[in-house]
């Protein structure tokens, strides 16, 4: 043992990571231009665009839409989506293994560019189509970039800016969801002469990325890891650092590099199969469900209504819905502060502790509202405070704790699992939603409060504080949950015990 211990090198001690200006630049470049089709949101200017339809239809058939016809394109305008998402989230991990997860954004900016056009010029064209169409494209760049953005940003940063940079891309989801509120009010674009040039809009920030990206480094763990260059992955890190120290960050990546090898490349099949991942799946799982499941849909959904109830005119209700859009990003950006450090799991527990709260008291003023006048502010308040709390913890902790708690080998199969975990329960949500509340009314939300309850009592009890903590460390506190033993474990005991014996040796699934 003396030997051993003799002949193992002490560990480098890490130097802490500064928010430099090429990692500035680069989070900037990466975040804006791929987080921001998927929060640019055309739901909240739905009229204009149902009359465009009704327009355009009485213009080839001198007949307007039934509403079973109208209903039918617009749920499919809004269905396809999420199904472009899923799709999106597919084909990623293909994307990100071949092309890396730089060139994997720079690529997928074309899926936001051409529907951009399309849609710019749908009117023009008298063609609805063209915006089903562009929908389904916008949804697989948004499927691709909501996975490979946070794999990008996350492999980026030092451990201790990893929380922040990793919930750079919810905040810029948020920035997006609160530009398109902007420029959906009537008096700016959200009008029968504007919505064109707000649906093109969406392609401005893919051309920022496309002629910026390019000037800043590929990951340095993808270069190292996977592509074998650890010259690239070092000029990478004394760009992204702005120092030559990097020996335990490189250390830390060799380490990665030695595990990947004894684990092979996963498939996404192989992934759901390893006993050594079980909970890491799992976790990643409940995290992305509970993130949909949780409500936030049904809150947008009940918002005007509430409004109403509350004695706010139509007209005045989007202005509303504008204060709750900058109540998301500043609590968003007060979690991307608070995660290096309070840590997920605070954040995450804090977070699904108000929205169930939230729930369970605008389940009350929703049945009794009309006894007690006075409630309907109450129901106001209650939106708000949900808001806040999704966004403080279940909307941008996850994306950070999805890249923490897997290796880069089994990385690009966990998130083709989460992506398509996120976006079927995003269709879900959107296609059943409408149903239960017909059926059942307020106490839908008694079934949000459940499922927050289940997710915050699954967070503390399995997934631990990954804060501070380098991948490797991390995958060391999962062994332990998935009862397994890392290579170097068992490398260590066969040394300890000498010679192998002729008895078989216990193999496990790791």
């Amino acid at each position: 043992m003396e030997n051993k211990e003799a002949g193992t090198p002490p560990p480098i001690p890490s130097r802490e990571g500064r928010l430099q200006p090429t990692l500035l630049l680069a989070t900037l470049s990466a975040a804006f231009g791929s987080a921001f089709q998927y929060g640019y949101n055309i739901s909240v200017v739905n009229t204009v665009f149902k009359s465009f339809y009704n327009e355009t239809y009485f213009e080839r058939h001198a007949t307007f839409m039934d509403g079973k016809l109208m209903l039918l394109l617009w749920s499919c305008t809004v269905s396809m989506f999420p199904l472009g998402g899923l799709l999106g989230s597919l084909v990623v991990g293909l994307l990100v293994d071949s092309c890396g997860r730089k060139g994997t954004l720079l690529i997928n900016n074309i899926f936001a560019i051409v529907p951009a056009i399309l849609m710019g010029v749908s009117k023009v064209a008298k063609a609805f189509e063209l915006i089903i169409f562009s929908r389904v494209v916008l949804g697989v760049c948004a499927g691709i970039s909501y996975s490979a953005l946070p794999m990008y940003l996350g492999e980026l940063a030092p451990k201790n800016l990893r929380g922040l940079l990793g919930t750079m891309t919810e905040v810029f989801v948020i920035v997006g969801v609160f530009l398109a509120q902007i420029f959906s009010l009537q008096v700016i674009l959200g009008n029968p002469e504007g919505w064109p040039v707000l649906l093109a809009l969406t392609g401005v920030p893919a051309l920022l990325q496309l002629l910026t990206l390019p000037f800043f480094p590929e990951s340095p763990r993808y270069s190292l890891i996977q592509k074998g260059d650890e010259a690239a992955a070092r000029q990478a890190l004394r760009r992204l650092r702005g120092h030559m120290d990097l020996e335990a960050e490189v250390e830390d990546m060799r380490a990665e590099a030695q595990a990947e090898r004894a684990e092979g490349h996963l498939s996404v099949l192989r992934l759901c199969a390893l006993r050594s991942l079980r909970w890491q799946l799992l976790s990643i799982i409940v995290l992305m469900a509970g993130q949909q499941l949780s409500g936030i849909n049904a809150i947008n959904y009940y918002a005007d209504t509430i409004y109403a109830s509350a004695g706010v005119e139509a007209a005045y209700s989007q202005y509303v819905t504008v204060g709750s859009g900058v109540v998301n990003i500043v609590m968003t950006l007060t979690s991307a502060i608070l995660v290096e450090r309070l840590g997920r799991r605070r954040l995450l527990l804090a977070g699904y502790g108000i929205c169930g709260s939230a729930c369970l008291v605008l389940t009350v003023v929703l049945l009794f509202q009309n006894k007690v006048s006075e409630l309907s502010y109450l129901g106001i308040i209650c939106v708000f405070a949900y808001i806040a709390g999704h966004s403080i913890g279940p909307s941008p902790v996850p994306s950070v704790v999805r890249t923490e708690i897997f290796l880069q080998s089994s990385r690009r199969a966990a998130f083709m699992v989460d992506g398509a975990v996120h976006w079927l329960t995003n269709f879900i949500v959107g296609f059943l939603f409408p149903s239960i509340q017909e059926a059942i009314g307020a106490y839908s939300f008694i079934i949000f409060a459940g499922i927050c309850l289940l997710t915050a009592v699954y967070i503390y009890v399995v997934i631990p504080e990954t804060k501070g903590k380098t991948f490797v460390e991390i995958n060391r506190i999962f062994a332990k949950r998935n009862r397994v033993k890392l290579p170097e474990e068992k490398k260590e005991e066969t040394i300890d015990a000498g010679p192998p014996t002729l008895s078989p040796a216990k193999e496990t699934l790791f």
